[in-house]
């Protein structure tokens, strides 16, 4: 279960469309050719008297999905060891013994778990989420099992996962063709649509929910490739990922991925992936094919109110570099750190069709243009996008990956706060940055800045995180070295009518950040 907005995300959800027309056989498609026109069970307008037989016929293509895994886990330390008694509890075994030293013995345990998933194809093909079938942590998937409806197990075959979209393809093999659904197409969605969701929550099977569609393509700020989902008000919980998320035509329009949740539950936000989406990357891993995406290599940020206000440009109308990756495309073709993309191979960039989309969908290898604002100025590069790297091979090699800062500082206490331009207006006392500051805060003695002495806790600075011993390299996109220089460039940000100061702060061992200070 995942957990969005960094509470509750539970990969798991709901959305829809409504079906509008008549004549459209409804649910679940039997494997052989049956020439019976099923009945419409769509009503012409207004809400459906009941979902009783959409769902009857849908339900037999919905199955429920468990794994087997091998866990590694530490053993427990061995309370007796260096006593008489250690033997009697497993000295070798249990982490305290000859064998497993104080540490213990790694030790592994059985572990389980359950999810949802549907039939696409009479011969047994099943679609579900990524991390519905990948072990957590070092676990190994020994097995998969798919449960039908009447309680009849099946062995899964992984076909192939892709784990940026969170989708997996698993095979079953029985006698007899077996009842699908198949994808409907998620961009004639509307908000208000109805949906219903089928699924195995909590590992009750076959548990179906309804609600409407409550957004589309939204985007939740994980900054993922594919953050960019339907909305619903469908109840979904952990448990429902990989299920199937159907329209009044009874064709799957989104698979259950997430949910928003303080408390674990459902509380009628939920996220599913987009069939557009999902479909034509399902094909390819059901066919064997490797799913390419491409690639810019730069950290990038959300144009938040803050920031556009420090630079100067609109609100909700592209994307912030944080970070440009050495050697990658964006650094050949001259992106840098501070650049606002705002349109991507002739697509605006929005919070709806974010950067990473437009981008993880264009083929690598391409020359595309992409549209920046630097230092208020509009310009064009041409960038030839590279092949994005596997989530794993970017989980490791991540060029921008944190790691945890040092909390030493000054060698002094920090003085009091004066009533200079930078207290009075950002909450923040800085200093020069000295050879000698610098070593104590483990930088390079060339370093340039000033570094932040005191944060008013009150102010925006002290709300967003800013501390004693971060360096301020530039303000405004202009480099400070003196108090006096921070203090110019706040004064030119009010000249201009701006309502905040953007910063690229440093801290020990982070990359610089660009946060922007609302002033006050």
């Amino acid at each position: 279960m995942r957990y969005a907005y960094g509470v509750t995300t539970a990969l798991l959800l709901g959305g829809a469309a409504l079906s509008l027309a008549t004549g459209y056989p409804a649910g679940a498609q039997v494997a052989q050719n049956d020439t019976t026109q099923m009945q419409n069970v769509v009503p012409r307008a207004g809400a459906p008297a009941s979902f009783a037989d959409l769902t009857q016929q849908l339900a037999p293509a919905v199955v429920n999905i468990s794994t087997r895994q091998r866990v590694r886990v530490a053993a427990n330390a061995n309370p007796f060891a260096g006593t008489p008694f250690e033997d009697l509890f497993g000295g070798g075994q249990g982490g305290g013994g000859p064998q497993g030293g104080q540490g213990g013995t790694p030790q592994t345990r059985e572990a389980q778990s359950l999810g949802s998933g549907f039939i696409i194809s009479a011969d047994g093909y099943v679609v579900t989420n990524n991390h519905v079938i990948t072990a957590d942590g070092q676990g190994e998937v020994e097995s998969i099992t798919v449960t039908m409806p009447d309680g009849t197990e099946y062995p899964a075959k992984l076909i192939g996962r892709d784990a940026a979209s969170d989708l997996a393809v698993l095979k079953i093999t029985t006698p007899k063709a077996l009842p699908f659904v198949k994808f409907g197409d998620s961009r004639n969605a509307r908000v208000g649509d109805w949906v219903i969701a089928i699924g195995n929550p909590f590992g009750l099977g076959g548990t179906v929910t309804s609600g409407i569609i409550s957004a589309v393509y939204r985007n939740t700020g994980s900054g993922s490739a594919y953050d960019r989902y339907l909305q619903t008000d469908a109840a979904i919980n952990r448990g429902n990922s990989g299920g199937p998320m159907f329209d009044m035509k009874g064709q799957v329009i989104g698979i259950n991925n997430a949910i928003f949740s303080p408390t674990g539950g459902s509380v009628g936000i939920g996220f599913a992936i987009p069939a557009e989406t999902a479909a034509p990357i399902v094909e390819r891993l059901k066919t064997g094919q490797s799913i390419e995406r491409g690639y810019l290599g730069i950290r990038i940020q959300a144009l938040n109110e803050d920031l556009a206000d420090s630079v100067g440009i609109a609100h909700n109308r592209g994307e912030f570099v944080q970070a440009v990756e050495p050697g990658q495309a964006a650094a050949n073709a001259g992106i840098k750190a501070g650049d606002v993309v705002v349109k991507v191979d002739g697509k605006d960039v929005t919070r709806d069709q974010t950067l990473s989309f437009i981008v993880a969908n264009v083929s690598p290898g391409k020359r595309i243009p992409l549209e920046l604002i630097r230092d208020g100025k509009r310009m064009t590069v041409t960038a030839t996008v590279g092949k994005r790297p596997s989530e794993e091979e970017l989980a490791k090699n991540s060029f921008d990956q944190d790691q945890t800062p040092d909390d030493d500082s000054f060698s002094k206490p920090p003085t009091k706060q004066g009533n200079g331009l930078s207290e009075q207006s950002l909450g923040l006392s800085v200093l020069p940055l000295t050879p000698t500051i610098a070593r104590q805060l483990g930088m390079p003695e060339t370093l340039r800045g000033v570094v932040v002495n005191a944060v008013d806790p009150s102010s925006d600075a002290g709300t967003k995180g800013l501390q004693r011993g971060d360096i301020v390299l530039s303000a405004n996109y202009q480099d400070v070295a003196t108090a006096a220089e921070l203090e110019a460039a706040i004064k030119a940000a009010k000249a201009a009518n701006r309502n905040a100061v953007l910063l690229r702060v440093q801290r020990r061992g982070q990359p610089a950040t660009y946060v922007p200070i609302r002033l006050r």
